[in-house]
């Protein structure tokens, strides 16, 4: 097992049922078809996830579910951080237990304007509640939508107190500065990206590779953005037709692309867009927008 993530690892959008419970047999086919495409893994249940929105017992069936289908638990990591370190402890040892090491942790969420101090002794009690040496965990900041940003001390003293444990984070900011900062306050913790036209810049600058959301549409053009320059205007061009609400806009594109309802579903309080929004995404992409050549 790898000690940090590293590549092209893809956040998994979240297929539902009628009934809204988690399509188990659509979200393996998702997982094996991207895995087959390239990625080196895939991330269930962060924010195009929807991960807030699914209980523990949701995400340990879903991930049993993957791993049945055959999966690698290696290629394998899950949002796990809960504002209640006593869920996030539990949820973690229960993807200990299917062999699951690498687990994304948000911060505490719910209170605002609180110190550094704070959010690292939160992250500090979690992994010491989990207790485990095979525990790879990756701090998740995405301050725009959790509104608590993971403050680079945090990480830079996280990481020396436990090592490897604490593999690193995740800056899905959209501010190339953050990224910066958390390079700059820990040099030797894996820092991956989201915001998919910053990939080659981050690789450039020590970074590890990306954990993004438009890897369940374009997995092809997010993987050139590692070794192609010319990726970058065509990952624009993708990103420009990807209007807010980002994760209903996504999964309404990925249910054109796909032919699976499944993705149109959302769990409240997110809401599906109009069908149309998608199939021109979907349009866009199948015409070229996602290719060196503008469609």
């Amino acid at each position: 097992m790898s000690e940090f993530i590293g590549g092209l690892w893809v956040a998994l959008a979240t297929p539902l049922t009628v009934s809204g419970d988690i399509d188990h047999a659509a979200f393996a086919t998702h997982a094996n078809n991207l895995l087959t495409r390239g990625c080196d893994g895939v991330v269930l249940f962060g924010t195009t996830g929807e991960g807030t929105s699914f209980a523990g017992d949701e995400r340990l069936a879903a991930t049993e579910a993957l791993l049945a289908a055959g999966i690698p638990a290696a290629r394998i990591a899950v949002g796990t951080g809960s504002p209640s370190t006593r869920e996030t402890v539990a949820l973690t040892r229960g993807m200990l237990a299917l062999d699951v090491r690498h687990v994304l942790l948000l911060p505490p969420f719910f209170y605002r304007g609180v110190d550094s101090i704070g959010i690292e002794a939160a992250f500090a009690s979690a992994i010491d509640g989990v207790n485990d040496d095979r525990l790879r965990a990756t701090l998740y900041h995405i301050p725009q939508v959790s509104g608590v940003a993971v403050p680079p001390a945090a990480l830079a003293n996280l990481r020396a107190r436990y090592g490897v444990v604490l593999a690193g984070v995740k800056d899905s900011s959209g501010n190339f500065a953050d990224f910066q900062a958390f390079r700059a306050a820990c040099p030797d913790a894996a820092v991956t990206i989201g915001n998919e036209a910053d990939i080659g810049r981050a690789l450039a600058e020590g970074g590890t590779g990306t954990i993004c959301g438009l890897g369940n549409l374009v997995p092809d053009l997010v993987r050139a953005m590692f070794t192609d320059g010319g990726a970058v205007e065509p990952m624009r061009r993708v990103m420009a037709l990807i209007s807010d609400p980002f994760v209903p806009v996504v999964k309404s594109a990925l249910a054109a692309l796909t032919g699976e309802p499944a993705f149109d579903r959302l769990r409240a309080p997110l809401r599906t867009v109009d069908p149309a929004i998608g199939r021109r995404i979907a349009d866009a992409i199948r015409a070229g927008a996602a290719s060196r050549v503008a469609a």
